[in-house]
C-alpha cells in the first residue's frame, strides 16, 4: 500500500480532516501536509510539498482549497503532476481513466462532504485506461 499525500489551506481544513478520517478507516496510510487550523494561510505553501511528495513517492495526492483552482494551478507547475480539479464523481472517474491524474483537487466551498468522500474513493479505485489516452497523456509533458 502506498502512502497517500494530502494538504489544504484554511478553506479546506475541515474537509481535509473528514477525508483523512475516511482514508484511515479504509486503512490507507495518509501523510498530512497541513494546514492544521482554519487560520488564513497561503495555499501554495501546502500544494508544493504535496506535489513534490507525490512525484517522489510515485503515489496519489489530494489538495483542498476554497475553489480548488489555486491548489490545482500550483500542483500542475510540477513536472510529472497531473492534478485534476473535480466537483463530481464523474469528473474524478474521468480524471483517472482518461488523464491518469495523480492528484485530485477539491473545491471545499462547492462540494459537500459526501461528494468529496465519494470522489476520493473513486479516484483511488479507478484505473487508467491507457490505449488512446496514453498517447495524449504522454503529450502533456511538453
Amino acid at each position: 500500500m502506498k502512502k497517500l499525500m494530502i494538504g489544504a489551506d484554511h478553506a479546506g481544513f475541515e474537509l481535509k480532516a473528514v477525508l483523512i478520517r475516511h482514508l484511515e478507516v479504509l486503512e490507507q496510510q495518509v501523510h498530512d501536509y497541513g494546514t492544521y487550523s482554519a487560520e488564513s494561510v497561503d495555499y501554495p505553501d501546502f500544494a508544493h510539498p504535496v506535489a513534490e511528495a507525490v512525484i517522489e513517492q510515485e503515489t496519489l495526492g489530494f489538495l483542498i482549497c476554497g475553489s480548488g483552482n489555486g491548489v490545482c494551478m500550483t500542483a500542475n507547475k510540477h513536472a510529472g503532476i497531473r492534478a485534476a480539479l473535480c466537483w463530481t464523481v464523474e469528473l474524478a472517474t474521468l480524471a483517472r481513466q482518461h488523464n491518469n491524474a495523480n492528484m485530485l483537487c477539491i473545491p471545499a466551498r462547492f462540494v459537500d462532504q459526501a461528494t468529496a468522500v465519494a470522489m476520493v474513493d473513486t479516484f483511488l479505485n479507478t484505473p487508467f485506461e491507457g490505449g488512446r489516452h496514453k498517447t495524449r497523456v504522454n503529450k502533456i509533458k511538453g
